[in-house]
């Protein structure tokens, strides 16, 4: 009998009308994947092979709008999910209301997925697995309509000791790549890992979630510098490790994030899907897209009724000649740039997700453009030799390292802010930092003077949560803290002395936070109301595995200024 290796996650529910989701799963052998709801609705797809591995893509087609019905996974016509001794309530597909104004979306990244040994987490109970425990005790309660995961859903360079183990018992770990994954049947491991609990499972496979990977899915500082791939691409496991990190983020998290239509017009996903085996075809394309980021776009936009989310990749798409830097290459910032101004008027809120925030504590920030400065050439080649060091040791590398794509995004979310069109609110979602703050930008009148921007009427914040299962050391906590006082930015403007850099175009201050721990938030977004809640995930009792949410913020953020 075929088996069900992982899943099924539901990705894609359709909010436009609500009579379709997607389905992802993995089997230990090709089939027909098959998926039936107690309420109609249904769907089917035979599988692709990747690597040895067998996939499919189920659209689930004939739903209720505004309805929620369980289903079931069948495998050339047996059922395999849900599993026949599964305590947990059933898998269901949700689907919004005609019309539907209303969404509730909970995000935050970095999730690095080992379980505790013997009952004991070493960094606290897994924020994600909380959240899964609280909604299958209560299956009737509000639960999100999507879960954004923001980055680093695995750590291909940190891996557990049972994973690291298997390295071992498969070659030579005193070789580097060492005790990261070396190919794309490694990086099936981790997905294992992170996606086979028990509860993570149910939950994946009950609510909705939109993807983007951040360096620990390929490795710490991915693309940081010219000179920093320059030498990975001089060592003789970087090629391998690179272009199966693509492949495996394709099957695993990027066909997830496009709706049916968006599937049925990609090539490739044709081409791989008629293939005896896909696999040479997937790698063709994954080293192409190593070569040239601009022969694929990782971002992705969804509308949740009046929501606009645009997912953004800050990570592939990235120039780095050190004149000419830039997050976004051309082709991406017009995309960005393309899809945040579409139909004005249409949409109550706009969602930026970037798994690196836009805006950090003031002294990181000005660091970090200082830094940028030196690695240019701004105080001669010995302070840019410095700056480059500095830069890999500190990872300074958000989008204040990158001053023009900062002007750029901060003019973008006025712009879009601005004029009786205006959503009520531009959020900024990010994660990476191993802590959660709230920030908003200030723009003092008549500062267009000074090179900055007219203010907006939309209320813009940063929404920053990280990390959803991970630590962060202790003196980097201290450091976060210093960032935000004055002290801090008294010590960031002497960086941009130095570094003879611009002023920001908005100044910003911390509203809430910083808080450190496993932690999600959540936005809820009624017509052009929203209220932000961020919770904890606090062990049950000391050096347990088990943990519960614990509601650290609760705010309406208002509309507009």
């Amino acid at each position: 009998m075929t088996g069900l290796r992982l899943g099924p996650l539901l990705r894609h529910v359709d909010w436009e009308t609500g009579t379709s989701a997607t389905v992802w799963v993995e089997t230990d052998r090709s089939c027909t994947a098959e998926v039936r709801c107690e309420q109609g609705g249904s769907g089917s797809a035979s599988t692709f092979l990747i690597a040895g591995h067998h996939y499919a893509v189920i659209p689930v087609t004939g739903l209720t709008p505004g309805s929620a019905t369980a289903y079931e996974v069948l495998l050339d016509g047996s059922r395999v999910w849900p599993p026949e001794d599964s305590a947990l309530p059933p898998s269901t597909i949700r689907t919004p209301p005609a019309s539907a104004d209303a969404v509730q979306i909970t995000f935050g990244s970095c999730r690095w997925a080992a379980r505790p040994a013997r009952g004991h987490d070493p960094v606290g109970p897994d924020a994600l697995d909380t959240l899964a425990v609280r909604l299958a005790a209560d299956p009737d309660a509000e639960r999100p309509d999507v879960l954004l995961l923001l980055g680093d859903q695995v750590y291909a360079d940190e891996t557990s000791d049972a994973t690291g183990a298997r390295l071992k018992a498969r070659r030579d770990t005193k070789v580097p790549p060492g005790s990261g994954v070396a190919d794309y049947e490694e990086y099936t491991w981790l997905y294992d890992e992170s996606w086979r609990d028990p509860d993570v499972r149910w939950l994946l496979s009950t609510v909705p979630s939109c993807m983007i990977f951040d360096d620990h899915d390929v490795i710490d500082d991915w693309n940081t510098s010219t000179s920093w791939l320059a030498e990975m691409r001089a060592t003789p496991w970087w090629h391998e490790r690179i272009v199966s990190a693509l492949m495996s983020y394709w099957v695993y998290q990027h066909l997830g994030n496009l709706s049916p239509a968006e599937l049925a017009a990609d090539p490739l996903y044709e081409a791989v899907r008629a293939a005896p085996d896909g696999t040479e075809l997937l790698r063709r394309f994954a080293e192409k897209a190593d070569r040239d980021a601009t022969t694929v776009r990782w971002s992705y936009r969804r509308d949740f009724g009046r929501t606009r989310l645009l997912m953004v990749d800050t990570r592939a798409a990235r120039v780095l000649e050190e004149q000419g830097r830039s997050m976004l290459d051309a082709g991406e910032a017009r995309w960005l740039t393309e899809q945040a101004r579409d139909t004005p008027g249409s949409f109550d809120h706009l969602l930026i997700g970037t798994s690196l925030p836009w805006l950090l504590p003031p002294l990181i920030h000005d660091a970090e453009s200082w830094n940028a400065a030196l690695c240019r050439g701004e105080r001669g080649p010995r302070w840019a030799r410095f700056g480059e060091r500095l830069r890999r040791h500190a990872d300074l590398e958000h989008w204040s390292a990158f001053p023009s794509s900062f002007r750029e995004l901060t003019r973008l979310i006025t712009e879009v802010g601005s004029g009786p069109e205006a959503p009520s609110t531009v959020c900024v979602l990010s994660g990476d930092v191993h802590h959660a703050y709230v920030a908003e930008p200030e723009w003092p009148d008549g500062s267009e003077r000074d090179g900055s921007v007219a203010r907006p009427d939309a209320h813009v914040l940063q929404l920053t949560c990280s990390p959803v299962h991970n630590s962060i050391p202790r003196p980097i906590r201290l450091g976060f803290r210093f960032g935000w006082s004055s002290a801090g930015r008294r010590l960031g403007r002497l960086f941009a002395w130095h570094g003879r850099t611009d002023r920001a175009p908005v100044r910003w201050r911390r509203s809430a936070g910083p808080w450190f721990g496993n932690q999600l938030m959540t936005l809820t977004l009624r017509g052009r109301s929203a209220l932000l809640r961020l919770d904890q995930a606090r062990a049950e009792e000391k050096g347990s595995g088990r943990g519960r949410l614990t509601t650290l913020l609760e705010r309406r953020l208002t509309g507009g200024h």
